[in-house]
């Protein structure tokens, strides 16, 4: 099971404070008025689902078991429901985030809603201000806009998309573009009319260079432990010592992006990641990354020794394990980099597991209202 130390916890405020109210006597200082992020004694719960594929099921079923699951997340008290962006992957139905989030919003009635995220490098800055402002106009208060830089897996889909790698070099510039379509005054050239005026949370999800644009643009990051949990902590230290406050975000905000199964044995646990794991490691070694499997026909498949090696590896990173297990490893992590929110972001093939999963973290982290 996955632990990481907490040497570098600093003390968490004793209280929620909502940025733009008095936070003077709390050694923090005042942040621009409506900005919508907060500091919380325990952080927060959010979760990321991205449409994974069954195999026996459409990928029709898969949406719609991600609007059910908002619902249950919404119950549980988990504090935004993301989606994601993936194309012409056959193992994701998750492949239009702005309509997949509009209809999670629509089934819910108050959880915040996302995207973890747009990959802004397929898109053009105009068109995306132009959808979060008609989302945050339908659902106000509640949208978030998560921005990633990835492009289409292959060449053939960054061909279909009509992007190319220089888009993805220009992302601080889109960046950049996209934060003026939401300030905007009436005598702009170009005008998102629709988004015109809204503050709608804006986060940067970033691995490696992602980081230094959070920074520089001074919006909340989103980051996981890809590259290893030392890489991890000196990725945040980076962010918050080169954060340039803005005026959506007067202070660094970092969200950990985690996979975490809990169960009644950490046997169980692990089981839960097995289907996932294998989907990437297979994803590796043949370029496709398929429907999830059950366990059991995973187990019984003969591994090449290069699909072992590259499922070891995928299996590797993940918070697993009992109740006691998990919140003790859990709050390492979390005070080793000072997370102010967890967004979990586990999957799996078993769905009555993974929702026990889900319960079951809710239950050990509550979350204020």
């Amino acid at each position: 099971m996955a632990t990481t130390s907490s040497s570098r916890s600093r003390p968490r405020p004793e209280q929620r404070i909502p940025i733009g109210a008095s936070t003077r006597r709390a050694g923090i200082p005042a942040a621009p008025s409506g900005v919508d992020v907060e500091v919380t004694a325990t952080p927060r719960l959010s979760v990321l689902d991205r449409s994974l594929v069954r195999r026996g099921h459409s990928p029709a079923e898969s949406l719609q078991r991600t609007r059910r699951f908002a619902v249950e997340a919404e119950r549980l008290g988990y504090h935004r429901f993301w989606v994601a962006e993936h194309h012409g992957v056959p193992g994701v139905a998750g492949a239009a985030p702005t309509v997949l989030a509009a209809a999670v919003a629509s089934a819910t009635s108050h959880i915040r809603v996302g995207t973890g995220g747009v990959m802004l490098p397929n898109h053009q800055p105009l068109v995306v201000a132009e959808q979060f402002g008609v989302l945050e106009s339908m659902f106000p208060g509640r949208i978030d806009l998560g921005l990633g830089r990835s492009l289409g897996f292959t060449a053939k889909i960054r061909r279909a998309l009509g992007r190319d790698r220089e888009s993805a070099e220009r992302f601080g510039e889109s960046v950049a573009e996209l934060l003026g379509y939401f300030t905007a005054t009436p005598d702009a050239s170009v005008r998102a009319v629709p988004a015109e005026g809204l503050r709608i949370p804006m986060f940067i999800l970033a691995t490696g260079a992602g980081v230094e644009f959070a920074a520089q643009a001074g919006l909340p990051l989103v980051i996981a432990a890809i590259r290893g949990d030392e890489a991890l902590r000196q990725s945040v230290d980076q962010y918050r010592e080169t954060f340039q406050p803005s005026a959506l975000t007067s202070r660094p905000y970092v969200v950990l992006s985690r996979s975490i199964a809990v169960a009644e044995t950490t046997e169980q646990a692990r089981r839960l990641l097995i289907p996932e794991a294998w989907s990437s490691a297979y994803s590796r070694v043949h370029g496709v990354f398929p429907p999830l499997e059950p366990v059991g026909d995973i187990l019984a498949r003969q591994f090449t020794d290069w699909e072992r090696e590259q499922f070891d590896r995928a299996m590797r990173g993940h918070l697993y394990g009992t109740e006691a297990e998990v919140t003790e490893a859990l709050a390492a992590i979390v005070g080793a980099i000072e997370a102010d929110e967890v967004l979990v972001s586990t999957s799996g093939y078993d769905e009555d597991g993974l929702l026990d999963s889900y319960r079951r973290l809710a239950r050990l982290f509550p979350q204020p209202h």
